[in-house]
């Protein structure tokens, strides 16, 4: 039988979640905007959308783990959304359509998405250092 974590534990869990989910998206205007100015603005926009690509991966992500987690937690049956499945399933297939049209009619060079895409990571690494460096309440 699995332990159910402390309320004040999923609070952070939840704050931790959230800085990923905007540090995305501001890692991805961050480096668009000196590249866009620098380089290209095709090139600027292919940082912002795969950023953007990225972020909607995060949530569609979290979404269906929460889904999955909170019919576990309720000890029923699984009554997960088809749709959360549907995401969960395909979310590596949509965004690399989605990235495809973009490229092929907008013209955004396909390294600067793939480069956009980096912003999760980045993200990521940094609430991770951040959450080891803060002193624990």
């Amino acid at each position: 039988m699995p332990k159910s974590v402390p309320p004040a534990d999923l609070a952070r869990f939840q704050l931790s979640e959230s800085r990923v989910s905007q540090l995305t998206l501001l890692f991805g205007v961050l480096a668009a905007i000196p590249v866009a100015f620098l380089h290209s603005p095709r090139f600027g926009a292919g940082i912002f959308i795969g950023s953007i690509l990225a972020w909607l991966n995060f949530r569609w992500l979290k979404q269906g783990l929460d889904a999955l987690t909170s019919a576990i937690a309720a000890r029923q049956k699984a009554s997960v959304p088809i749709k959360t499945y549907f995401k969960a399933m395909f979310r590596y297939g949509l965004i690399a359509l989605a990235a495809y049209v973009i490229f092929k009619y907008l013209n955004v060079p396909a390294l600067s998405m793939i480069l956009g895409l980096c912003a999760l990571g980045a993200a990521t690494i940094a609430v991770s250092v951040y959450e080891i460096l803060r002193p624990q309440d």
